[in-house]
């Protein structure tokens, strides 16, 4: 009699063979219920691989993000997802996405009920309504875990980098390393708290080392293109001698084509975050002058290290250091 394959565990499991596949090799984004069908299935034909014992039960690990659109939050997603394919069959890492502009949605998604959790990892923004409903959930003993911003100040691990010091390592290079002096300005989305805190950093690095050039401006672009354009461009016809620009967060692709645009665009010393196609683009022709890159990818192993030890699957301490960011100029691709 031959061996079973992925079609036969697909045909007692009733599901396809595409779900057999990402279960039994970790992938992820396989729903609980379906997972166990898969693993069960595959007992019953006695597939010659080791699996998992069927009492432990299955682990379901939610992470929960927004803003699928943009590059960052991709490559979040798909550190998650490469990182899930590693683990036991039986850790189910499910990823999803909500809107960021709807804080009581968010907060009904964390409440919710339909599907146990042992652990919960969060890259949304923070609102009174997300907050209470992160710490009812982590009273309940939840093990709850922030990535990239916090969405509760009071309980849940925050894995990221130092936003602080990344505001005040953008305004050190657009200090120093700017071809001339003059007017500073920066945008950022206000209702994420690592923003606030980079332009905390960035302004705070002005106050402290004074000199010719100053920061005379904050925008507030929401990451949207339109208006993040439209700030950016107001901006330079604000201040004809603008020597230097920080965007604590998206949307660099608009602020690239403003800068592409302007007669005076190539003027201005530009820091950004995130490396992606369009920031290395701009930093080969010049456009762009530094990246500060928060690796998600780092930020995302951590995340699901903590939460395995929380939940007992390793006795391993992660690291509770901040995500080092990544300086990156067009020296350095």
């Amino acid at each position: 009699m031959s061996k079973p394959n992925y079609r036969d565990i697909a045909r007692h499991a009733g599901v396809g063979t595409a779900t057999v596949e990402r279960v039994l090799n970790g992938r992820g984004g396989v729903r609980p219920e379906l997972v166990e069908k898969v693993i069960s299935a595959a007992r019953r034909l006695d597939y010659p691989r080791k699996l998992p014992e069927t009492h432990r039960g299955l682990l379901r690990i939610e992470v929960l993000m927004v803003r699928p659109e943009t590059s960052f939050y991709r490559r979040l997603s798909h550190a998650f997802e490469r990182i899930a394919a590693t683990l036991d069959p039986l850790v189910v890492v499910h990823r999803s996405f909500t809107d960021e502009l709807n804080p009581e949605a968010i907060a009904r998604r964390i409440l919710s009920t339909d599907l146990s959790r042992a652990g919960l990892i969060l890259a949304v923004p923070s609102s009174p309504v997300i907050s209470a409903a992160v710490e009812k959930v982590n009273a309940q003993g939840l093990p709850v875990v922030h990535v990239v911003t916090r969405a509760s100040e009071h309980v849940g691990e925050f894995i990221g980098i130092d936003n602080n010091a990344a505001g005040r390592t953008a305004a050190l290079y657009i200090s120093r390393m700017a071809a001339r002096t003059g007017p500073v300005v920066a945008i950022c989305h206000p209702i994420y708290q690592v923003h606030r805190d980079r332009i905390r950093g960035f302004s705070a690095y002005f106050h402290e080392h004074p000199s010719a050039s100053s920061f005379e401006w904050l925008g507030f672009g929401g990451d949207e293109e339109r208006s993040s354009a439209d700030l950016l461009w107001s901006a330079l016809e604000m201040y004809p001698g603008l020597a230097g620009l920080y965007n604590a967060g998206g949307a660099n692709s608009a602020l690239i084509k403003v800068l592409r645009r302007h007669p005076r665009g190539r003027d201005v010393f530009f820091v950004g975050h995130e490396l992606t196609e369009y920031t290395r683009a701009a930093l080969l022709d010049g456009i762009m002058d530094v990246v500060l890159d928060q690796a998600p990818e780092a930020q995302a192993r951590r995340a699901l290290d903590v939460i395995l030890r929380r939940i007992g699957l390793t006795d391993i301490e992660p690291d509770r250091a901040p995500i080092h960011f990544i300086t990156i100029t067009k020296e350095g691709l």
